[in-house]
């Protein structure tokens, strides 16, 4: 790109975008940790058919470590859940439906993704005055069992047709008992979230097949076309998934392979993809007391230990399963990247692969296990390096292990303890 066509500008980013309302055809947001304070200037200042691109770091808030911070910022409420990193991104696609139906404008996703430390979000933005009616139909609170995890949606709204003319209601509710009516126990409430489609398979699968005519183009062509092909095998209107593992944790049995419960969803005449999000997440329309009834007839051939009476699994499987589950294998249990062994969940390129320290704090001896030794060791020496002085001092340095900040109670508690033990 030519020089003549960049123009970089020094101001607050927010005013920028406010001044300039509607004219830029792409909009980038990848602050450093929420994006919230920027949504509503951004989705003004995309043109009519515009893309708005949207970063979001902070997963601490937006997977449920601080619920009320994630309401305050994004107007939901996050469950800690398997699924918590796919709610993360369906809260950020409608805390930015919000702000666009302010202005008589709504989003279309084209692709959401969750990968390494963060989420980003591809969207649309169109200007409507009668279509931002349907966004309580594409927004849902989640009710999720505090015993089993087992979850149910709540759509906001509905449509009511009536000689030939839609009407918009209020959704009708609850959809679940005071308690759960697989293990008895209470429900927590968390959304509103996206629960409409979070990609288009039809750009994805037209952008998979570009990356791959360009491989040489893109170093990281292993990375983007495992996502890619991940996300155009998901199911595009099921929101959030299980997690097989969890399912056998709850019940406190041996798992089944991937096959075995696909075949057996498949076989009960339901859909079931796996989830980018986590390779062990299994998106399905079979309802939950189908899911369990095909747990409960996996653990008739593959018998438990005996647990307290009061536990979710020994609830669980109490009850006989109305529905006889058949795990013979289905010719769709496999897609089709898997059936031809296409990578799709690729290791990190080095250990302790993550998010780094924070910018300006000071490396603690707790970040040792998360960075590792070789991180700490180098971060400490560029940080000596950088401070020393041209001329020697008198006074002796203290050591890399000294500058470490550590509480003195602490330090005086170890010590007290291990004098205990002597």
């Amino acid at each position: 790109m030519a020089c003549s066509k960049v123009e970089a500008h020094l101001a607050d980013a927010r005013v920028y975008m406010l001044t300039n309302q509607r004219e830029f055809d792409v909009v980038d947001l990848d602050p450093y940790g929420s994006p919230s304070v920027f949504l509503d200037s951004a989705v003004q200042s995309v043109a009519d058919g515009g893309m708005l691109m949207c970063t979001a770091t902070d997963m601490a808030v937006l997977c449920g470590g601080n619920g009320e911070v994630c309401y305050v910022k994004y107007g939901s409420y996050p469950l800690k859940a398997k699924y918590c990193h796919e709610m993360a991104l369906r809260i950020l696609l409608a805390c930015i439906e919000s702000h666009a139906n302010r202005y008589k404008r709504y989003i279309v996703p084209i692709l959401s993704v969750q990968m390494d430390f963060y989420i980003r979000v591809f969207v649309r933005i169109y200007t409507s005055a009668s279509t931002i009616k349907n966004t309580p139909l594409k927004l849902s609170y989640v009710y999720q069992c505090v015993g089993c995890d087992s979850f149910h949606l709540q759509p906001l709204g509905r449509t009511v047709t009536k000689n030939n003319s839609v009407r918009y209601a209020p959704g009708f509710g609850p959809v679940v008992p005071q308690e759960c009516i697989d293990c008895g126990k209470k429900f927590n409430m968390g959304g509103p979230i996206w629960s409409a489609p979070i990609h288009d398979q039809e750009w994805v699968s037209s952008i998979l097949t570009s990356v791959k005519a360009m491989k040489k183009c893109y170093p990281a062509y292993d990375k983007i076309s495992s996502v890619l092909t991940t996300i155009s095998e998901e199911l595009p209107d099921v929101p959030l998934f299980v997690s097989l593992h969890n399912l056998c944790a709850t019940l406190k049995c041996t798992s089944p392979s991937a096959v075995i419960f696909r075949s057996a969803v498949i076989n009960a005449g339901y859909r079931i993809s796996g989830s980018h999000v986590n390779p062990l997440g299994l998106k399905s329309d079979a309802p939950m007391d189908v899911i369990w009834d095909i747990m409960r007839c996996w653990v008739k051939t593959h018998p438990v230990k005996a647990q307290p009476a009061d536990q979710p699994g020994t609830v669980i499987l109490s009850k006989e399963p109305k529905l006889q589950a058949n795990f013979a294998r289905a010719v769709a249990s496999l897609s089709k990247a898997q059936a031809k062994k296409v990578a799709r969940f690729l290791p990190n390129p080095e250990s302790h692969w993550g998010p780094k320290v924070r910018a300006g704090r000071k490396i603690t001896s707790k970040h040792a296990s998360l960075l590792g030794p070789e991180k700490i060791t180098g971060s400490v020496e560029h940080k000596e390096g950088k401070e020393a002085s041209p001329i020697a001092s008198k006074e002796p340095q203290p050591s890399p292990d000294l500058e470490r900040e550590e509480p003195d109670k602490k330090r005086q508690k170890i010590s007290e303890d291990h004098s205990t033990v002597l």
